[in-house]
């Protein structure tokens, strides 16, 4: 009789034995690929093309990700609103969810939701906080009937936005990995700090709060590669753009002048053939 299959770890028990690489870039390649429209960035090629994302899926886990996130970014009540798909907004995220679920089963890698800034949020507007409660529990919840291992909340430039997302997150008792957008100052549209705001996330009950500054580098598979740590002082962006995570063993995502001169060890920076422990399996 075959034994079940183990569990598979969580996040967190992950991130006590090193980094997990969490690739992603997704609606930029598949856009330079030419299945998704410039502009509006909205996921539709979920529904059009799902072999195509699968693929793009395969290839991320292939370059050495340790997490299939689903494409579910930008697929929002309001965005798909805008471009008059709003009847679309449950079947692209039960859609995206399962093509990405399929992926993290054959390849063992942990299964991400995603959900993001909406732009509705008004921090004196007490309506357009109900609206973005009420669009990130639509996502969160049908991430959770996916049976997602933690979900991402990403690029909010609002850190009381990104607040929000965590408390929905938590409600949802999934544990949950936060990125702050900066794009011009190392402050959030507040005027916090990247200190102060990750502090208040991370007091609010995430994972990791990661900076995720405009100014960000990518991994050489065109994807941006986040290493979220459990413990340790908040990611602080230098002035180079890239992002120190202390105290861990000084890794940095660096840039490609960077990577150059000092590449990381292992995972996380490759340029030869993938030597991925998962490279081999479920390519077919």
């Amino acid at each position: 009789m075959t034994s079940p299959n183990p569990p598979r770890a969580s996040l967190l028990d992950r991130l006590d034995e090193g980094p997990v690489i969490c690739a992603e870039g997704y609606v930029f390649e598949l856009e330079r690929r030419g299945y998704l429209q410039a502009g509006a960035f909205v996921p539709e090629v979920v529904l059009e093309h799902p072999e195509v994302v699968a693929q793009l899926h395969r290839d991320f886990v292939h370059a050495g990700s340790d997490v299939v996130e689903a494409l579910t970014y930008y697929a929002h009540r309001e965005k798909l609103r805008v471009i008059g798909r709003e009847q679309d907004l449950e079947p692209i995220n039960r859609r995206a969810l399962e093509i990405a679920k399929a992926v993290a089963m054959e390849s063992g890698a942990l299964l991400a939701g995603d959900i993001c800034n909406t732009n509705v949020y008004e921090p004196s507007d007490s309506a357009s906080h109900k609206a973005v409660r009420a669009m990130f529990e639509e996502q969160v919840g049908w991430a959770v009937d996916a049976g997602v291992d933690y979900i991402v909340g990403e690029t909010f430039s609002w850190a009381q936005e990104a607040l929000i997302a965590l408390d929905v997150i938590k409600r949802a008792n999934k544990t949950a990995v936060i990125t702050l957008a900066m794009h011009q100052a190392d402050v959030t549209r507040e005027n916090w700090t990247v200190g102060d705001a990750c502090r208040r996330l991370a007091h609010g009950g995430a994972a990791r709060p990661v900076p995720d500054a405009r100014r960000r580098a990518f991994v050489p598979v065109a994807a941006r590669c986040a290493l979220a740590l459990r413990r340790g002082q908040p990611p602080v962006p230098n002035r180079s753009g890239s992002v120190h995570l202390q105290p861990f063993r000084d890794c940095r995502i660096r840039t490609r002048s960077a990577r150059a001169r000092n590449p990381l060890p292992g995972r996380v920076l490759r340029r030869g053939p993938p030597s991925h422990p998962r490279a081999g399996r479920g390519r077919g």
